[in-house]
């Protein structure tokens, strides 16, 4: 009986110990820091790659600068669309099913943002745009937004650029037909400077391509018996630079005019010399200090990038991050539906990229800007400010 009882005085002691000795390496759990998720998604691999880096820097700066909000820590859930439609509307699903964000930023790309757009709106998430300027990114959706102005303005403004500065009256477009932004701008264009000329027939030849292509030969060829004065093509920097190249060593000396797609390194890397004279709009230029913010961007992008021009679409992610910030601030809440109201009634809200007010469709209407290539370098032309209604 003794000898029962002292095993089992043993066998508590035994337990006793594992017991503490569990307790000492399982603490408990600490309670998880609150976050508010914001959803970036942008083109990181493919065709679009450079542009959405760009929009990307802008944003992680925004981000290390103003980390928090509403006393909690932002967290951004950054995915690779990888310049697809179909891989947009995947990143614009999981951002909103499987990692419950309040707020979503991007893309740069408006067929990239047009096929994500009904994901936002069936959900409930409301999108900010960052460079995407076809109408259709926010049209008929309560739910997408922008802090860029759109094509119409753009493509009115390069019509005007080009009748009024470079004094032409028979332009030729080469468009990118697989790319809704640029067969939407060529639209705008053409309708623009058929208006300026009085010409039906202002537009003398238009040649396509599909995003991808390298030998353009066929459409400038055409181009070069077309009697044109100037080249509208606003298409993808990349194939936009073979373009620029391959009509130099076809002896075409044309004026080349485009849109805000030209303004990544890869333009004047792929074209080279062919680039110069370039003419194109954009959204921003460190030279026009449109707001205090602009400043602001400015100082803190020098002292994270040193040596370092900033794009103009990195401009516009930096907006992007902090007007959704403004927005949560206004909200007083992470609840979408609450940020969603918030971003509609946005008036006169200063931006590194000019100050943004939405108007009743969600677009920004603000300033662009023209820019040229000139010894190898994007250079500041001209402020073209919004048309009055």
């Amino acid at each position: 009986m003794k000898r029962k009882l002292s095993l089992l005085l043993a066998l508590v002691m035994v337990l006793s110990i594992i017991a503490v000795g569990c307790s000492q390496q399982a603490p408990a759990e600490q309670p998880k820091e609150e976050v508010i998720k914001i959803g970036v998604f942008e083109p990181l691999t493919g065709a679009n790659a450079a542009g959405g880096e760009l929009e990307l820097e802008g944003i992680k700066l925004a981000n290390k600068l103003f980390p928090t909000v509403l006393g909690k820590k932002v967290e951004l859930v950054v995915l690779d669309n990888k310049s697809d439609k179909v891989e947009a509307a995947n990143a614009a699903t999981r951002l909103v099913d499987q990692d419950k964000v309040s707020v979503v930023l991007g893309s740069w790309g408006s067929g990239l943002s047009i096929a994500a757009g009904a994901v936002f709106k069936e959900a409930g998430i409301p999108a900010i745009g960052t460079s995407a300027t076809n109408p259709l990114v926010t049209l008929n959706n309560d739910y997408y937004f922008r802090v860029s102005f759109i094509d119409p303005f753009q493509g009115n403004v390069m019509a005007n650029y080009a009748f009024n500065e470079v004094k032409v009256k028979k332009v030729a477009f080469i468009i990118e037909k697989s790319n809704d932004y640029s067969v939407g701008l060529a639209k705008f264009f053409n309708d623009a400077f058929v208006e300026l000329t009085g010409d039906q027939n202002a537009v003398v030849y238009t040649g396509y391509y599909n995003t991808g292509d390298q030998d353009f030969t066929a459409q400038l060829t055409g181009i070069k018996a077309s009697g044109a004065e100037a080249i509208f093509a606003p298409g993808n920097f990349t194939e936009s630079a073979l373009i620029m190249k391959q009509a130099k060593e076809l002896g075409i000396n044309l004026p080349m005019l485009g849109g805000d797609t030209w303004e990544t390194p890869e333009v004047i890397d792929i074209a080279g010399a062919a680039a110069e004279g370039a003419v194109f709009s954009t959204f921003f230029d460190s030279n026009a200090k449109l707001t205090p913010v602009t400043t602001e961007f400015l100082d803190a992008y020098a002292k994270e990038y040193s040596g370092k021009e900033p794009a103009a679409v990195t401009a516009l992610g930096y907006d992007a991050y902090i007007l959704a910030l403004n927005a949560i601030e206004r909200a007083g809440s992470a609840d979408p539906k609450a940020i969603r109201d918030a971003v509609a009634v946005t008036k006169d809200f200063p931006g590194a990229a000019g100050v943004v007010s939405l108007d009743e469709n969600g677009d920004a209407v603000k300033s662009a800007v023209i820019k040229t290539i000139k010894d190898g370098k994007f250079t500041y032309l001209t402020t073209v400010e919004p048309i009055k209604k």
